[in-house]
């Protein structure tokens, strides 16, 4: 029989007698609080209550008080303390400590008040549960009226005020309370030293922590795992895995904590199967283990496995929370899986997370990025609160999804709210301006962004000008902005340039942009074949197959073009003239079957669009057979009938013959399409698109 079950058996006894002597009662409450046993610590309370048993001192009750406040259970400290009827210092501490434990600030603060006296206890308590619950200028503050009540402050003290500067990110006042530490000869303490690491860790000291992390000669657990995570986050992915190994060989065995900063870590340097395997030889994986796994897949452009992973993690029972949740809700949008977003959101309203604004925001982001914008707005209208993220979500989204004018007026709506736009919420705004056409409001908005909300535009900003302006038709402009900008242009910039150089048949300045792309980013593909385009447009053949030697002597690859389409929960790939699928046959029938009856209805394929020195027939087939043209075929084939849209999804943009054909088969055929290209949403229905013809 072991000792917890014989203490129940003991209280068992007390309860088939009558009142127990002082000394009973406080070996058996000495007891509960060895084994930490709050259960029978209540039943033995309610047996003094019974018998109406009153302490002649305060002890017993400090002690109840204090193993409460250890279990946090507040209520029961709170309702033991107001029945005490005496009380002394300890009493309060204890009281205070149930209430720092909880993370109830104001609680703490509201004791704190009421104490008829107070000492050092009282000050470190209340220090320590400011720092660790986001009050840390509070923390710091009341250091300060430490001091001036004549406390001497402990090495507990020094560690809360280590954590305070950590989370301020406070490095002079860090320096100055390390001062303090080895004035006062307090440095020898290992919660002192591993405080000080952390501090000058997340301050972006990284070799002063690790100054001090080799000095330390008695390291814990928790001393590693400080230094670890400091590599980490301080972005020395290889020096946290090194330090990593090194723990393996001394004496200490790595927790969870550790475990999930080294897959953060193999995720960083794009170690993902290193981080699969370390992963997998982890006996008990706890929350943080598997949702640092899911984001590491989704960050890695591994969506599918932090989808399969998230699966795993919910028949291992493990609970996830709303960071998890919303991860794996972003990795549904980056894949435009509306089914896969849809049981995700259905898993979240069964975990009563859904509400969550981290979580709702995510969703918000993936309805917008699989074209479903009334979900998307259902899930921003039952938001009980929002902030930036959340309105940038459905801003970028509506812009993205053809709804340009709404965007707009969400974005007035936010700033009536008092709320702070950001960069992300200028690129949606400055976007619906370029799709809407709205030159003058894009300018206005631009000049806005520093002269009115004090932020510095970004490159991305400058980028949307640039092609705002291109697809206005005032390229001038556009050059000239890129000569007047504070930032050196990167790829983007010059990218942007070249593509509204191709809207506008400027070779000239196309040229000048590929040249600085060029030198850039030389293997990238892009340039070579956006130029290359620009010349066969013009005819210039001879010009075209010296872009061809260039990318060759450069030994640059071109990037495949395809689409994909989700049926049934499975993804189907395609790439342009596809004949790998297995119900390839079935494909070209239905879209040789769709062509001849798009032609009876007026549709020409635009053989221009083929920018290759071939015969007419080469380019009729070569124009029919684009991957989305195949991607919808197939669509049809599978779901030949019903409301729901067909979606499809491109690496690259839509050329402009597919774009028409859309039209024609949403008008012919009557269903609606919706394709995601690189730039944008295309909602196709009755003979329109969304974006209007300016995609």
């Amino acid at each position: 029989m072991n000792a917890k079950h014989k203490l129940r058996e003991a209280i068992d006894l007390l309860y088939s007698r009558g009142c127990a002597s002082s000394e009973a009662y406080t070996r058996l409450l000495l007891e509960c609080v060895r084994f930490n046993d709050v259960d029978q610590a209540k039943r033995l309370q309610s047996h003094m209550d019974l018998h109406f048993y009153q302490p002649t001192n305060t002890f017993l009750y400090n002690r109840l008080l204090h193993l409460y406040a250890k279990s946090r259970k507040l209520s029961d400290a709170r309702s033991l303390f107001e029945k005490m009827p005496r009380r002394d210092i300890f009493s309060w501490n204890a009281l205070l400590s149930a209430y720092s434990k909880l993370g109830s600030v104001e609680g703490l603060r509201e004791v704190f008040d009421k104490m008829p006296s107070r000492d050092s206890v009282s000050y470190n308590t209340l220090i320590a549960g400011f720092a660790g619950n986001g009050y840390s200028s509070k923390a710091l503050e009341f250091f300060v009226r430490l001091q001036e009540e004549g406390f001497e402050p402990t090495e507990y003290t020094h560690v809360s005020l280590l954590q305070a500067c950590a989370k301020l990110m406070d490095l002079k006042r860090g320096k100055q309370i390390h001062g303090r530490i080895v004035a006062g000869n307090l440095g020898g303490n290992v919660f002192v030293w591993n405080a000080l690491t952390d501090m000058y860790a997340k301050c972006g000291e990284i070799g002063q922590a690790r100054w001090l992390f080799d000095r330390l000669v008695n390291k814990n657990v928790v001393s590693w795992n400080s230094m670890i995570s400091g590599y980490l986050n301080n972005r020395q992915p290889e020096k946290c895995i090194d330090l990593f190994r090194e723990m393996q060989l001394s004496d200490l065995k790595p927790d969870q904590v550790t475990v999930s900063n080294v897959l953060g870590a193999y995720f960083q340097s794009g170690y993902i199967d290193e981080a699969r395997k370390t992963f997998s030889e982890i006996k008990e994986k706890d929350k943080v283990c598997w949702t640092t796994m899911i984001v590491g897949y989704a960050q890695n452009g591994k969506e599918e496995d932090a989808l399969m992973l998230f699966g795993e993690m919910l028949s291992e029972n493990v609970r996830p929370d709303s960071f998890t949740m919303s991860s794996v809700v972003s990795s549904c949008s980056r894949l435009a899986s509306l089914y896969h977003g849809q049981v995700i959101h259905g898993k979240a309203i069964h975990m009563g997370v859904d509400n969550d604004m981290l979580v709702s925001s995510a969703l918000v982001d993936m309805y917008s990025k699989c074209g479903e914008t009334a979900d998307a707005w259902t899930v921003f209208e039952l938001m009980p609160t929002r902030n930036a993220v959340s309105w940038n979500s459905i801003i970028v989204g509506y812009a993205q999804n053809g709804r340009d004018l709404e965007a707009l007026t969400l974005y007035e709506k936010m700033l009536k709210e008092n709320l702070k736009p950001d960069n992300v919420t200028f690129v949606g705004v400055l976007s619906a301006c370029i799709h809407a056409g709205l030159l003058e409001y894009g300018q206005a908005c631009f000049h806005s962004i520093s002269e009115q909300h004090g932020v510095t535009p970004s490159l991305d900003h400058y980028a949307c000008m640039i092609n705002l302006f291109g697809r206005s038709g005032c390229m001038d402009k556009a050059v000239d902005l890129i000569n007047c900008m504070p930032h050196e242009p990167n790829c983007l910039i010059w990218s942007t340039l070249l593509s509204v150089c191709t809207i506008n048949c400027d070779i000239e300045n196309g040229e000048m942009a590929a040249r600085h792309l060029f030198k850039l980013d030389p293997l990238n593909a892009g340039p070579y074949i956006m130029l290359s385009n620009m010349y066969a447009a013009c005819g210039r053949w001879k010009d075209v197959a010296a872009m061809r030697s260039l990318m060759k002597n450069n030994k640059v690859k071109k990037f495949a073009a395809y689409s994909w389409i989700e049926i049934d929960d499975k993804v189907h790939k395609f790439v342009a003239e596809d004949r790998t699928h297995p119900e390839t046959e079935k494909i070209y029938e239905e879209l040789n079957r769709l062509i001849r009856k798009l032609q009876e209805a007026g549709f020409t394929p635009d053989t221009n669009l083929v920018l290759h020195d071939v015969g007419e027939d080469e380019k009729f087939e070569s124009i029919c057979y684009h991957s989305e043209k195949l991607a919808l075929a197939f669509g049809l084939i599978k779901k030949p009938h019903g409301g729901a849209p067909i979606r499809i999804i491109k690496n690259i943009r839509v050329c402009g013959d597919c774009h028409v054909f859309m039209k024609f088969v949403s008008k012919i055929i009557g269903r609606s399409i919706i394709l995601r290209d690189s730039n944008r949403f295309h909602h196709f229905s009755e003979g329109k698109c969304s974006c209007k013809d300016n995609w």
